[in-house]
């Protein structure tokens, strides 16, 4: 009887805890959840461990689910240096100096331009597709990315069977898992595809096998045709009840009670040759993987890839109050927003699903950086080719890797950097003569570093530029032995740097070749009949420049070392140009005066001196009004129209403290730049936007440059209540910050390593010492 007696109670209170987990609004659910399958690409729901992925459907009848791998690219290396560059390079020079613009646009054409001028694109690997037997009316259906676990789930109920498809990446394990059971036994077709370069096979045991090899078809712009990349997928498939027989390419499990097919990718990359290896088998390689999967049960994998996701996810909350419409579907909310309401929940979940996918596409076991769209590019021939592009949108890929507590997806980056100075030397040496090395406005993983596309590629500062989030992952972890593995690196950058430099008919040391990414001038003196892009000296170089340095001169104090270098590049910034203000009262983009072909460009690279750098703030109060003119003038124009543009914005506005104008903005974001899944859409699809508008949202919350960490530095009065919690502060701090009624109610500061630093709310500004492993609270 006492034994009953006890096992009710215990029943009871756990009934009392499940209910009360269930219903309580307080605690964040950061989730995508949808009552319909998804109807396209733009509906479908991503995981990733940062080298595999997946796109999940949740048909009900063909089940699609489209499978992603990083390195999986067309082309091969390729030295595309133009060989008359260096030759050509001081007549050039001589002609944008004296402002023949026609003539210099001819010969960087000709003799600046790469050889081929263009790349390859990262590929889609294929698709895994589940065709199950027609049923009855599909009813009770339910999709859903829980972001606190990394696993796509997909419920319903046909003719009385009750379905449920679990799917996630893991990185533990470096292989996709897909789990189906049903309530009574179930028939489906599994079928692996590819549109070309691919053959398939079915083999005894439940395997499947795609083998395959891109075949580059002629393309003299981008490149040599023939035989290139191999690659391979592999898939055990293990059935509860029921049977598995091959019918052609296909498995057929007939009668089954549940089915877990664990599948992975693999090519013959290797990163440290910034190539593929011919003595690398990709299906060697899958077979390895998948090994692990004979040993340990699923509930094993799945318990160490939750264990893994979450150690990570978990570091960071966020809340703007009860999310009173997460029992909404996610595109409904979205609809909502995009009709001029507001939702507070999905600005939150938006927050989070940023973390998410870079945590899905930049991380161990992969070796490559996020992507243009992450790692989940949909086709063949991929819009701007998936590549790197290294003049904004590779850079705000890890705009908030840090700040989001995320530091980790940064080694990714700066490792493939590391990699990428071997070709960029060549570039720096044989295009411009200089020690160092550097890159244009694109790369690949073949690493490609001279100029590609057109002559609005001629962007030497792009490899100082790439520089930043390397150099901000120390400034943030305060981690020496890493500084020592990037010094080289930097250091490099800023050799080409001071070899590339020119004195300018004004008396200043200037670039020369310069562009302002992909933005064009009226030349003087044609009534607007002549244009260009090509000038010296653009304001974005500059800007760039005195950062580099002032991480080259930083680092040499911290490692105690090149205190020679330090003291040349100090002598070199004294005769770099200023930062101006034209006469219309913006920053100048152009060392003169021009007038903008575009005034609404979706570019705003006059502005790296506002966001991400620090060297417009409110302690420059001239510069600081020029920037808020400037970006002003550039939305009324119909400036922002693009995802990562409309991102950027947040940024700035965040920077400049105006907390109304960076919420409008991350609503405008939401209502015209984001697809059904939450994915950023240039348009097309392009991931950054994702990024950077996670950033912006951390930036509006806590900023810390200068010294200084500044809480809610721009709280809209939209979030009125809220929280975070685990945001990363420079100088190796964490902090947490709850604030009611538009008012800080409680900040915590954590450093494990210790240290100085001022604190600033409102107008309040004072020091604060914390000890290792101590905590300041305000």
């Amino acid at each position: 009887m006492k034994t009953k007696i006890f096992l009710l109670l215990l029943l009871s209170s756990l009934f009392f805890i499940h209910c009360s987990r269930r219903q309580d609004l307080s605690s964040p659910v950061y989730r995508l959840w949808y009552d319909e399958p998804a109807g396209g690409w733009e509906e479908a729901l991503p995981v990733g461990n940062g080298r595999i992925g997946a796109m999940i459907f949740g048909d009900p009848v063909n089940e699609r689910i489209q499978l992603n791998e990083e390195s999986l690219w067309a082309g091969c290396p390729v030295n595309n240096n133009n060989p008359a560059a260096l030759e050509h390079l001081p007549e050039i020079r001589r002609m944008i100096f004296e402002g023949q613009y026609k003539k210099a646009y001819q010969m960087a054409n000709d003799y600046l331009l790469g050889t081929p001028p263009r790349i390859r694109s990262h590929q889609t690997f294929g698709d895994l597709f589940l065709h199950y037997s027609p049923g009855s009316e599909i009813q009770n259906y339910r999709r859903e990315l829980d972001l606190h676990t990394g696993v796509v789930t997909t419920s319903y109920e046909s003719g009385g069977n009750k379905m449920n498809q679990e799917v996630f990446s893991s990185s533990p394990a470096d292989m996709i898992v897909i789990r189906i059971s049903g309530s009574a036994p179930f028939d489906v077709n599994l079928e692996l595809t590819r549109e070309k370069d691919a053959e398939f096979s079915v083999l005894p045991g439940g395997k499947m096998v795609m083998n395959g090899q891109i075949m580059d078809e002629e393309r003299p712009v981008s490149g040599p045709a023939g035989a290139h990349m191999r690659f391979a997928a592999l898939a055990y498939i293990n059935n509860k009840g029921g049977e598995l027989h091959s019918e052609g390419e296909q498995l057929s499990c007939k009668g089954v009670n549940a089915l877990t097919i664990y599948l992975t990718l693999a090519t013959n990359y290797e990163l440290d040759q910034l190539d593929f290896n011919e003595s690398i088998d990709p299906l060697e390689k899958c077979v390895s993987i998948l090994q692990k999967e004979e040993v340990i049960s699923f509930s094993a994998i799945k318990e160490a890839h939750l264990d893994d996701h979450r150690k990570m996810f978990d570091r960071v909350s966020i809340s703007f109050g009860p999310d009173t419409l997460q029992d909404i579907p996610t595109d409904e909310r979205l609809a909502r927003v995009k009709q001029g309401g507001t939702d507070n929940g999905l600005v939150a979940t938006y927050f989070q699903y940023g973390r998410y996918l870079l945590m899905g596409s930049s991380r161990k076991p992969g070796c490559l950086p996020a992507n243009l769209q992450g790692l989940w590019n949909k086709d063949f021939n991929a819009p701007w080719n998936a590549d790197f592009h290294t003049n904004i949108n590779l850079q705000m890929n890890y705009w908030p890797a840090e700040v989001v507590n995320l530091s980790e997806t940064s080694l990714v980056l700066a490792r493939f950097m590391e990699k990428i100075t071997l070709p960029g030397a060549v570039t720096a040496k044989e295009m411009y003569g200089t020690d160092g090395w550097t890159l244009h406005h694109l790369t690949d993983p073949f690493g490609r570093t001279g100029v590609a596309d057109g002559v609005w590629g001629i962007t030497p500062l792009d490899g100082p530029w790439m520089m930043f989030p390397l150099y901000r992952h120390y400034e943030y972890t305060q981690d020496k032995d890493y500084l020592r593995r990037i010094y080289p690196v930097i250091k490099g950058s800023a050799e080409f740097v001071a070899g590339f430099l020119v004195e300018s008919p004004d008396g200043y040391l200037v670039t020369n070749p310069s562009h302002s990414p992909e933005n064009a001038f009226y030349v003087p003196g044609t009534n607007r009949q002549e244009q260009s892009m090509l000038t010296y000296a653009a304001t974005t170089d500059i800007q760039i420049i005195r950062k580099l340095f002032d991480m080259v001169e930083e680092a040499t104090r911290v490692l105690d070392k090149d205190h020679e270098f330090a003291k040349k590049i100090e002598g070199i910034r004294e005769k770099l140009p200023p930062v101006q203000i034209g006469e219309n009262g913006t920053i100048q983009e152009w060392i003169h005066d021009y007038e903008e072909v575009e005034v609404g460009h979706r570019h705003m690279s006059h502005l790296l001196g506002l966001y991400p750098l620090a060297q417009i703030t409110g302690e420059t109060p001239e510069l600081f009004e020029a920037a808020r003119k400037t970006i002003e003038r550039r939305l009324q124009s119909g400036g922002g129209h693009t995802g990562w543009s409309r991102a950027w914005i947040v940024n700035f506005y965040a920077r400049l403290h105006n907390g109304e104008e960076a919420w409008n903005h991350v609503q405008q974001l939401l209502a015209r730049s984001t697809l059904d899944n939450l994915f950023d859409t240039h348009p097309p699809f392009q991931i950054d936007g994702n990024f950077g508008g996670t950033a912006g949202i951390a930036e509006m919350l806590l900023q810390s440059h200068g010294g200084i960490i500044h809480l809610l530095p721009a709280l809209p009065v939209s979030w009125a209540e809220g929280s975070v919690k685990g945001l990363k502060a420079r100088g190796g701090f964490e902090c947490d910050i709850s604030w009611k009624d538009g008012k800080l109610t409680k900040a915590a500061i954590r450093s494990e390593k210790g240290g100085q630093v001022d604190v600033k709310y409102g107008g309040e500004q004072f020091p604060v010492d914390i000890r290792p492993g101590g905590e300041f609270v305000y």
